[in-house]
């Protein structure tokens, strides 16, 4: 853990983007890199942040620490919103630029999607829908040397303040990490459904947790002005 007393939590500006593509690679395994799973950090970092940062930016926050982006909560106040852009803009941009990359030539990545594919066959993507009650979503990770230091905290309530301002009714979001779990609980989040994904089990021996989390909203009051 590093020292957190010059962090700053602050607005995503697009010079953060490849500091938190970086960060998202690193981090993909429920906190570890995704290089385990998959060899092309250009695709990958695409399919975990390019909603956030090319569509919504925002609504993302990043921790900066001794002028370093230590961290980000990246958000989308409506999750219907953020599905219907990824399939019609995103993964048409995204499929092809694979493709040139050679990533579905790799052996790694084919077996891994390979994996995934069974764990959709076997129903374990069918997740009850809480768009309704928890219209917003988030994606939050923190560099290795940082963790344990207070700042996603931070992050988290930044990125829930800023919701209750744009008065929106409530956040849900799925984290497949125990450790993150109880992140989430101590800062007031509910799990709202468990379930499981197997598609990590061909090398890490297991299944593993899929936890969906939410957090209802009161909107932030507006101010009455007095009369007189």
């Amino acid at each position: 853990m590093e020292n957190n007393t010059s962090c700053v939590i602050r607005k995503y500006i697009p010079n953060d983007r490849p500091d938190v593509r970086r960060i998202s690679v690193q981090t993909a395994l429920m906190g570890e890199p995704g290089t385990v799973f998959f060899d092309d950090d250009e695709t990958l970092a695409d399919a975990l942040t390019i909603y956030f940062t090319d569509h919504e930016p925002g609504s993302c926050f990043v921790a900066v620490c001794g002028g370093k982006v230590a961290g980000y909560v990246l958000g989308a106040t409506d999750v219907r919103r953020m599905d219907k852009i990824f399939g019609t803009k995103i993964l048409p941009f995204l499929l092809p630029k694979a493709f040139r990359r050679g990533t579905f030539l790799c052996r790694k990545n084919l077996r891994f999607l390979f994996h995934v594919f069974l764990s959709l066959l076997k129903g374990e993507f069918r997740t009850p829908v809480f768009s309704k009650e928890y219209p917003a979503a988030l994606h939050i990770n923190i560099d290795k040397g940082f963790r344990a230091s207070g700042i996603g905290s931070k992050l988290i309530h930044a990125y829930l303040d800023y919701l209750k301002k744009e008065g929106v009714a409530g956040v849900h979001f799925a984290t497949m990490s125990e450790k993150a779990a109880g992140f989430f609980e101590k800062n007031g989040f509910r799990r709202l459904f468990s379930g499981k994904r197997s598609y990590f089990r061909y090398f890490l021996g297991r299944d593993v947790l899929l936890a969906i989390y939410g957090m209802r909203l009161a909107p932030a009051k507006a101010q009455v002005c007095p009369q007189g």
